[in-house]
């Protein structure tokens, strides 16, 4: 359901100090598109929570290229996560256990 600010929906994801927020949201022309915020909690000088927040617009047109670019740096982290995994484990095998008794 569309509202007077042309947001068609949302989806906000909470961590820690940092919640993201994901819209749709359609143009005059009614094409779609996602702005993506983050935004922090922190506290001023005088100990009030203050909120500081960081804005993407992602357009139609870029979408597939946003999300090939997305994938690609995922999958870079999960291969560097395995690799590291390995790599500790195979440190690992190079120790030889020996009884002192």
């Amino acid at each position: 359901m569309e509202d007077k600010n042309n947001e068609v929906y949302t989806k906000s994801v909470r961590a820690g100090k940092r919640t993201y927020f994901f819209d749709i949201k359609t143009t005059k022309g009614n094409e779609f598109y996602i702005t993506m915020t983050e935004s922090k909690k922190l506290n001023d000088q005088d100990g009030r929570d203050v909120y500081q927040k960081h804005k993407i617009f992602l357009y139609k047109e870029d979408f597939e290229k946003f999300r090939e670019g997305l994938d690609d740096v995922l999958a870079k982290i999960n291969s560097l996560q395995n690799n590291e995994t390995a790599t500790s484990n195979q440190d690992l095998e190079r120790f030889t256990i020996r009884d002192f008794e």
